[in-house]
């Protein structure tokens, strides 16, 4: 018995030091982690609860500053700062990361998927890892994606029920150029513009209309500003969570470690999230006056035909090999789930 207690004695010495050199080995840190959106939306509420879990898995050492509105910049100008180090984290859109790694710009590939559980099936496999991993050489690290959702679009002209409707409508998007090539070749007028200046430009109808996810139309307001809301799913948008690869280097892996165990957990808590808003936001649009049309599938399919020429341009921009990668893991996802 006695050596049983030995035992015991010494494995209790044995856990206290090594959660006392778990400790040592995280230190008093202020995380300054930005984001586009106001505190208020699915995107906010998801940084608060990364926040949290950062502060409770190192013993209150480590805190998030959580700074949103874009009161940091835009999602480029966050960007930049990151990989100058004036910055530690932020999440953004991974459309504006094409202009510094171009393999992100596969998931701006039009009708990519078909729902949200083939895109975590994608996103959150190999190959979604595999496009996070290129960040590093160019100063950032990926630690997760979340979902900003399928994009619908907007606009204040007329309901577009079929693909001529797009006729020279102005158009506001990302600062993309795969965005920018699908809607010129949709036939819309694309106007490039950061998100932070978006709904001036609605309302000054310097643009006619925009496209975005559910919940960010109406966190944003857009309804205030925009007539016709036409349900075309054309995009599915990843939202990815950025550290300054500067400021990583410099982190213990007990360090490292919290912010990605808080990562995973902020993402799962977002994407529910998200999908709860989003069929929320669909009904609220609606209640707030706007018009809603969903296209139908023929004319998705004229859409998708008509964009064959911008897949092929992604696919030779990405590099082919990554190209077949996804499609090979979509039609793997499709398969999965008996579509």
């Amino acid at each position: 018995m006695t050596h049983l207690t030995r035992l015991v004695a010494a494995l209790g010495i044995a856990l206290a030091t090594a959660a006392a050199a778990q400790a040592q080995d995280i230190k008093p840190r202020m995380i300054r982690f930005g984001y586009g959106l106001n505190k208020e939306s699915n995107q906010g509420r998801a940084v608060e609860l990364f926040a949290r879990e950062v502060e409770k898995a190192s013993g209150g050492k480590m805190k998030v500053r959580a700074i949103g509105a874009a009161a940091l910049g835009s999602d480029i100008q966050m960007q930049q700062a990151l990989i100058g180090g004036a910055q530690e984290m932020m999440v953004g859109s991974t459309a504006t990361l094409v202009g510094i790694t171009k393999e992100m710009a596969v998931w701006d590939t039009p009708f990519l998927f078909n729902n949200a559980r083939e895109a975590d099936a994608v996103l959150d496999g190999p190959v979604g890892q595999k496009v996070i991993d290129k960040l590093q050489e160019k100063g950032l690290v990926g630690l997760v994606y979340w979902e900003n959702g399928f994009r619908n679009l907007t606009n204040n002209k007329q309901p577009v029920a079929k693909l001529e409707d797009l006729n020279g409508i102005k158009l506001r998007v990302m600062q993309n150029n795969v965005f920018l090539d699908s809607f010129k070749t949709l036939g819309a007028n694309a106007v490039p513009l950061p998100f932070s200046e978006l709904f001036t430009a609605l309302e000054t109808k310097a643009v006619d209309g925009q496209e975005n996810p559910y919940n960010t139309i109406l966190s944003s307001k857009f309804y205030e500003v925009q007539k016709y809301l036409t349900v075309t799913n054309h995009v599915y948008s990843p939202w990815i969570v950025l550290v300054s690869k500067k400021y990583w280097d410099g982190l213990t892996p007990a360090e490292r470690n919290v912010l990605l165990t808080a990562a995973r957990k902020s993402r799962d808590f977002e994407r529910q999230d998200t999908r709860d808003e989003a069929a929320k936001a669909l009904a609220d649009l609606k209640a707030k006056g706007m018009q809603v049309n969903e296209l139908s599938p023929a004319e998705t399919a004229r859409m998708r035909d008509r964009l064959t020429r911008v897949n092929a341009s992604i696919a030779s921009n990405v590099g082919m090999d990554l190209w077949n990668e996804v499609q090979a893991a979509v039609a793997k996802a499709r398969g999965a789930s008996g579509k």
